[in-house]
């Protein structure tokens, strides 16, 4: 029996479709209209040189933010992260996550209390590549529940859920649209695990407590990926590097957000909620492999530099043309440093 998902609307749809399961379901491809809605308006593709890739990179209009929007926001609103560029990020994003905190979770997952499978909620979950990286790395049962405020990318993380685990076990999967804002212990109860990738630097300090207190409510651990760390390498450097990485930083840091500060937050907030917590370095090492990724990358780091100082406009100009000449000549190579962190909440003997 092939496995479904639920949609945002209620109805279900087969993970990883093919063109029979579409033509015998009555559901469009994923680039048509998945519910009844409106289809977002295209987003340019990743060869045209000129183009940014809706939510590639950290350039937003004002209130709003990467990955999930934590506040409301209207009908009419376009998803802010295209799966054009998730789906660009994603094998780099599987190369850089720390396997080394891999253990210490199977480890805490194979002793919860009563286990009868894993319920794993994935947080600003996005095209779901946190499942299809995880669910084939831990063994026995998984349900995911997939968490975000837009229901287009919710669309594509149901069609595109694991179908396994490690030791073959069946992965399920639904969807709730949502704010990690307003997660609560009893919104997570029964959870095994919460998860989230790139996620902690697009919150402020409240919002992280809350996602903190609501993991130490239910007692289960929480492995979140791939937040900014706040520094950049790029070779050959240019003069023109640590002064855009500041600008793009101090962006990062706007409206209260934490950016660059969001390991350290969140680490102190697990703590003072009984978390033992694990930091793990995740970068992103891009070469010639990745020049699709770093281009647009390039295009969005610069963009909320110039964005954050618009001073810069000229001299940044010049220097994301040169950048750009030589990651196309595969000259470029650059490391975006990331952290990971592991917590691990004292269990409170309701976990499943």
């Amino acid at each position: 029996m092939r496995k479904t998902a639920t949609t945002p609307s209620g109805g279900t749809i087969p993970a990883q479709p093919g063109p029979r399961d579409s033509a015998e379901s009555g559901i469009v491809s994923v680039e048509g209209d998945m519910s009844g809605g409106s289809v977002p308006a295209p987003v340019p593709a990743a060869a045209d040189a000129d183009a940014v890739i809706l939510g590639a990179g950290p350039s937003f209009r004002p209130g709003e933010q990467a990955t999930v929007r934590l506040r409301e926001a209207g009908p009419d609103d376009p998803p802010r992260y295209a799966p054009e560029w998730l789906e660009l990020r994603e094998g780099v994003d599987a190369a850089a996550r720390a396997h080394d905190l891999l253990d210490p979770l199977r480890i805490r997952l194979a002793n919860l209390p009563g286990r009868a499978g894993l319920v794993i909620h994935d947080v600003g979950c996005g095209t779901g590549s946190m499942g299809r990286w995880l669910a084939p790395h831990l063994d026995g049962s998984q349900h995911w529940v997939l968490h975000d405020r837009d229901p287009y990318l919710l669309h594509f993380a149901a069609v595109a859920s694991p179908r396994s685990s490690a030791d073959g076990s069946r992965v399920t999967v639904e969807t709730r649209r949502g704010d990690v804002g307003r997660l609560t212990p009893d919104a997570l109860a029964g959870a095994s695990l919460v998860t989230a990738s790139a996620l902690l630097d697009v919150l402020t300090r409240e919002e992280v407590d809350t996602l903190a207190a609501a993991c130490a409510g239910a007692g289960c651990p929480a492995l979140l990926t791939l937040s900014v760390a706040g520094r950049v390498e790029l070779t050959p450097s240019d003069p023109l590097d640590t002064e855009i990485a500041e600008a793009f930083n101090a962006h990062q840091r706007r409206s209260g957000l934490l950016g660059p500060d969001a390991i350290t937050a969140a680490a102190e907030a697990f703590s003072e909620h009984g978390a033992t917590v694990q930091v793990h370095p995740s970068p992103w090492r891009l070469g010639p492999g990745e020049s699709a990724l770093t281009a647009q990358w390039l295009r969005g780091w610069v963009g909320a530099a110039v964005e954050q100082r618009p001073e810069l406009r000229e001299r940044a100009d010049r220097y994301l043309r040169d950048r750009l000449a030589a990651c196309e000549a595969g000259e470029l190579h650059v490391v975006v440093h990331h952290s990971d962190l592991l917590a691990l909440s004292r269990p409170t003997g309701g976990a499943s």
